[in-house]
């Protein structure tokens, strides 16, 4: 049956499947939006024989995805029966969802059952009103958001509640078996008291500019909403009219406005939990301790958890609920979650489990993942715990993007201005952004993946100009690798490199110090050398050649991303990207000119041309690349990593 009402709105980027896709993946959507909205996607990874282990998926879920998000359907990948297919994916997200939720009816919950096509792609969805339905509506209606980061951020914001929690277990010597039992108990007691009428959450913002102009809100456990029904997010409109206290809406601490849409530019509301025994009491009394003593020998155990709970909300929502509704079920399965993580070597290896979030690419929401620190991210332990999250999330497996670096900052700054909420140098960044078209009619421009730093002449006080433009492009490549998170290795000085050099018996003792040049092949061996990277070297007889070779600096740009130094002549630069017409050959080149002596002005690098598009001939006849010099192009290739 078709419904022509209704429309299925998609606010990730387009759903292209792919031969290598999961035959399963579940739907994300948010209880603050229509419920027909796709907000990004899960693979389903761990199967049984009669299909989804729905335990396995639910413990990982529970820990990736922020209260504020759920399960509203799920994909198959399929080509039989749609209507059959489409059921059985509603089926799915439906029993994944009682799981994930604890609730055993979802009776009026629509759920979406959507079916891909393997060799098209073509996806056709269906809606399941509820769950006594026997029959699945069609949707031909589907619309597919250009800016799903601005959807999901201009009215939205960040609820964060760091919690440090130490748990004495003390188990007798002769009977450490007990150890588990009492462990658990523990747990329910710290879970018991989220909810007890003597705590009190604090809320207060985490924008510096807000802090400034508005005073924490203080939330008491006895005027909390604990109803363990489903959360009612309609109380929307009532609470943004309202001046209770209690009714107060997350935008109290929100910027009132702001240019930049994205999960690290969101305002966050930073939630604190305290314990208050300070009550009044007819009764004045003096503080008890109570003994109890051991009957036999007994070891003591501190078991320590760091608590990091992450949530959406519309600015909207009541404070009161949003601690209620999603901050304390946070906890709640964060707790849960280490537990779980803690319990097999609970007595043989001290957990130290800690949560980080971050914002993967092609995802417009943050996830959650908890590591445990006591391994090396190098060990195969993580790197297999990571390459399982590449995976469920559709990243690439060739870059890391989900190592502790790659985290969120969430610690208080100006999320009104373009800070990043990423770690780096106060270098300038991706200068090329914004630069002005580079004329190519028709063309497809292929650029650098990822973030970079501008190195260029006279930088850090260090004179070099006339002979250090290679090694000045040298350091902008390493700031890549370095900025994606596949290295830890600072960016090494010019003697550094030259010392590199002389440690592999390329280059006498006597190079160190000196001005002499380098080219595209000490490049490879310093990037071999520093950071365990191969390259690939192109050779190119004279500059007139270049234009022919754009169709394979565009692969490279599409496939690896890295920047590219260019070596001829004399004269070395960075290139960023090919703007390339595949039909008339016209191209035009990225340059980043490491050759530049001025401040790090980047209007003026700009305007300069020290950043711009160059064409191998320009309008006045001009050669950029000298037709009686030969070029190597250096492309070092992306690590094959996550």
């Amino acid at each position: 049956m078709e419904k022509n009402n209704r429309s299925i709105r998609i606010e990730c980027p387009k759903l292209l499947i792919t031969r290598n896709e999961s035959d399963l993946q579940w739907l994300i959507g948010s209880p603050f939006f229509h419920p027909l909205t796709i907000i990004s996607t899960f693979r389903c990874i761990h199967f049984g024989s009669s299909g989804p282990d729905f335990f396995k998926e639910s413990e990982e879920i529970r820990t990736l995805l922020l209260k504020g998000f759920d399960v509203i359907g799920a994909l198959i990948v399929g080509k039989s029966d749609l209507q059959k297919t489409a059921a059985r994916a509603v089926e799915a997200a439906r029993t994944l969802r009682k799981v994930l939720s604890g609730r055993t009816n979802l009776e009026n919950e629509e759920m979406i059952g959507s079916v891909a096509d393997p060799d098209t792609g073509d996806i056709r969805f269906f809606v399941s009103e509820n769950e006594s339905s026997a029959s699945l509506d069609l949707v031909n209606s589907v619309l597919y958001d250009a800016n799903p980061e601005k959807f999901l951020w201009e009215s939205g914001c960040l609820l964060l509640c760091q919690l440090p929690i130490k748990l004495p277990v003390c188990f007798p010597v002769n009977n450490p078996s007990d150890v588990e039992s009492i462990f658990l108990s523990a747990i329910e007691v710290v879970i018991a008291k989220f909810e007890d009428p003597n705590v009190v959450y604090m809320v207060e913002a985490s924008n510096k500019a807000s802090l400034d102009a508005v005073q924490p809100i203080i939330l008491r456990g006895a005027d909390l909403d604990f109803d363990t029904t489903a959360p009612n997010f309609e109380l929307l409109d009532e609470a943004s009219q309202s001046s209770e206290q209690n009714l107060l809406p997350c935008a109290h601490f929100c910027l009132k406005s702001k240019s930049l849409f994205s999960a690290e530019a969101a305002d966050i509301l930073q939630v604190s939990v305290m314990l208050n025994r300070s009550e009044k009491s007819p009764k004045c009394s003096a503080p008890t301790v109570e003994y109890i003593p051991a009957m036999e020998e007994t070891r003591l155990l501190i078991v320590d958890f760091k608590l990091e709970v992450l949530c959406y909300a519309l600015q909207g929502f009541p404070l009161m609920h949003a601690i209620s509704k999603l901050i304390i079920p946070g906890l709640i399965d964060q707790l849960i979650s280490m537990k779980q993580m803690a319990l097999p070597n609970l007595l043989t290896q001290h957990p130290e489990l800690h949560p980080y979030h971050f914002s993967p690419p092609g995802i417009a929401h943050p996830i959650t993942v908890i590591y445990e620190l006591n391994y090396g991210e190098t060990e195969m332990k993580q790197v297999d715990a990571r390459r399982s999250l590449h995976l469920r999330l559709g990243l690439p497996l060739d870059r890391p993007l989900l190592r502790i670096a790659n985290s969120l900052d969430m610690s208080i700054k100006d999320r009104s201005s373009r800070s990043s909420t990423r770690k780096g140098s106060s270098l300038l960044k991706d200068v090329h952004i914004g630069i002005p078209r580079s004329g190519v009619s028709g063309g497809n421009v292929s650029l650098v993946q990822g973030s970079y730093e501008y190195y260029h002449y006279l930088q850090d006080g260090f004179d070099d100009s006339g002979w250090g433009c290679a090694y000045r492009s040298l350091q902008t490549i390493i700031s890549w690798f370095r900025l994606q998170h596949y290295s830890s290795v600072d960016v090494p000085s010019h003697r550094e490199i030259q010392q590199s050099l002389v440690d592999i018996g390329d280059k006498d003792p006597a190079f160190i110090g000196s001005h002499e040049w380098i080219g595209a092949i000490e490049l490879s061996f310093v990037l071999d050398k520093l950071l365990g990277v191969s390259c690939k070297v192109m050779n190119v007889r004279s500059g007139s050649e270049l234009p022919e070779r754009c169709r394979e600096l565009a692969l490279h740009f599409e496939t690896q991303g890295t920047p590219i130094m260019i070596g001829g002549g004399v004269l070395a630069y960075t290139l960023l990207g090919v703007d390339y017409n595949e039909a008339t050959g016209e191209c035009a080149f990225l340059i980043l000119d490491p050759h530049y002596t001025g401040s790090d002005d980047v209007k003026k690098i700009v305007n300069g041309g020290w950043c711009g598009w160059k064409k191998s001939v320009d309008s006045k006849g001009k050669s950029f690349f000298l037709q009686d010099k030969f070029y190597n192009l250096l492309l070092p290739q992306r690590p094959n990593m996550v």
